[in-house]
């Protein structure tokens, strides 16, 4: 049952149900089903609620439970119990079949009538694709054909969820919204990016304008440029099939980094409405500028084979099914710029990369320095430029860094700084991302999702850069495990009289 000294994630959904296409992939595993788990532990889900998985696997019902709890036991984020076990395994059901199987389809059509019936999910369903794009098309016109998409029915809704990567350019994005959004509504289709539903990115627009402290200071007058960076320590694993060719620009900069600097830029919505938030996102976005000389600002790596923490790792030419001449980038820099009144002339830096000096993601507002007058003998190196920084994971909070005396006779100034971490300020724990996106699906409410204008304009960004490295033939530059990139990515900033915070 829900604590009700809770206070997050207070809102509790009607009667649904949830198929998972994809059920014995990682993401599944390891984030959606323990997020049901952990969102029926904290009375977030109904009685009524059922989980239907759909995969080629030759399995019962009772198999599949067994496959959830393996999972939820493994990595759910709340304590298992055995009575919220009992209440979800009684709505669990498997449905075995190929995504071209229209007889599969229609087996699934009659385990939605049964539930319907016997569990007063009330004819709404979500649909969770958490499969490759190339099959959405399959998948969707199934539904379609046997009207399980909910086109030409009056009783209960009907959505359908969709995982990045939303095409892999411009051009297939469009043809990809145009392929699901004939089968369901626009405003029923949910577009996942599980960065939007971490706590500090949603913090970002209460940091701007709940807060008078910040929002003024929150243009070009004051900031110097804003750096935006996501750093993984490892490197593909056994994500080959799905990475080489896609590399990290496509990987991560168009959705997730976009997304960020949108939020970190944006003017304020009228409310909180998803109408008024994702318009001010598009405005964002469809302001944004590209550099004039796309090489110098832009950067692109790829990791090499060394040491890191100690041990030995393989490069990325050296992981399996890579193959040994792949062009495929573990590491990209972008520069960007804003043409609006707020941030004409402010530079946002843009990088993402694998087998980096740690994991991190941030968001580093850095102003521009203060006159200095009275401390121009004052050692730069000691102190600098202020910064607001947002981490988004791992250790989700807010740094300011400011300059402050040195205890002693003389006037001297170093950079200290102010943290604020969400794990020491506040007793309730974060949800998982996984749990608000799901949560929020099954009530219909979509501010945390981009449409598809959001996806095209990210892809408008990001097509330029991806032409000209493929019309000039540049390849990435080797970076060594544990460093923070290739050199070309330092240089980039360097050439702005600038330089890469260290996270």
């Amino acid at each position: 049952m829900r604590d009700p000294k809770d206070r997050r994630l207070t809102r509790v959904a009607g009667p649904s149900a949830l198929v998972l296409f994809g059920v014995t992939g990682d993401l599944a595993q390891k984030k959606l089903l323990p997020a049901i788990y952990d969102l029926m532990n904290r009375g977030l889900l109904p009685p009524s609620f059922a989980l239907v998985g759909f995969g080629r696997r030759d399995w019962s019902d009772e198999r599949f439970q067994q496959v959830v709890r393996e999972s939820v036991e493994a990595h759910s984020r709340t304590p298992f119990r055995e009575d919220v076990w009992h209440q979800l395994t009684t709505g669990i059901r498997f449905v075995q079949g190929a995504f071209d199987d229209g007889e599969a389809f229609r087996r699934l059509g009659e385990t939605l009538a049964e539930l319907d019936e016997t569990r007063g999910t009330q004819g709404n369903h979500a649909f969770y694709l958490s499969i490759p794009p190339n099959a959405f098309e399959t998948v969707c016109q199934q539904l379609a054909d046997h009207d399980l998409a909910g086109r030409h029915t009056e009783h209960g809704w009907r959505r359908v969820v969709i995982e990045k990567p939303f095409g892999h350019d411009l051009d297939s994005a469009r043809e990809l919204n145009a392929i699901v959004e004939r089968v369901f509504p626009a405003d029923s289709v949910f577009r996942i990016d599980h960065y939007l539903g971490k706590e500090t990115v949603q913090n970002i627009l209460a940091l701007r304008f709940a807060n008078q402290m910040f929002e003024p200071l929150w243009n070009a007058n004051f900031v110097d440029h804003v750096q935006i960076t996501m750093a993984e320590d490892i490197g593909i694993g056994s994500r080959a099939g799905y990475y080489d060719g896609v590399g990290a620009a496509r990987d991560v900069i168009q959705n997730h980094l976009l997304q960020l600097l949108a939020l970190t830029a944006m003017e304020e919505p009228i409310t909180f409405d998803a109408q008024q938030l994702r318009a001010e996102k598009a405005k964002v976005l469809a302001a944004v500028t590209l550099p004039e000389d796309i090489s110098a600002g832009s950067a692109l790596g790829q990791y090499e084979a060394g040491l890191q923490g100690g041990r030995a790792v393989s490069g990325f030419l050296q992981e399996k099914d890579i193959p040994p001449d792949s062009r495929t980038e573990t590491f990209a820099a972008l520069k960007l710029g804003i043409d609006t009144r707020r941030w004409a002339g402010v530079p946002f830096y843009l990088r993402a990369g694998k087998r980096l000096g740690r994991r991190v993601t941030e968001i580093a507002v850095v102003f521009k320095r203060a006159p200095n007058l009275l401390f121009q003998k004052n050692d730069h190196e000691e102190f600098g430029q202020n910064a607001i920084v947002l981490r988004i994971q791992p250790d989700e909070g807010m740094t300011i860094r400011f300059a402050s005396k040195v205890p002693g006779t003389q006037m001297e100034l170093r950079d200290v700084s102010m943290d604020f971490g969400y794990g020491q300020s506040f007793t309730e724990s974060s949800p998982e991302a996984y749990e608000r996106l799901i949560l929020d699906v099954l009530l219909g409410e979509p501010p945390l999702f981009p449409r598809h204008e959001e996806v095209e304009l990210s892809w408008k960004i990001l097509d330029p850069f991806e032409r000209h490295w493929a019309e000039h033939d540049v390849r990435p530059e080797p970076y060594a495990p544990g460093s923070w990139g290739p050199e070309s990515a330092h240089e980039l900033l360097a050439r702005d009289g600038r330089a890469w915070r260290r996270p």
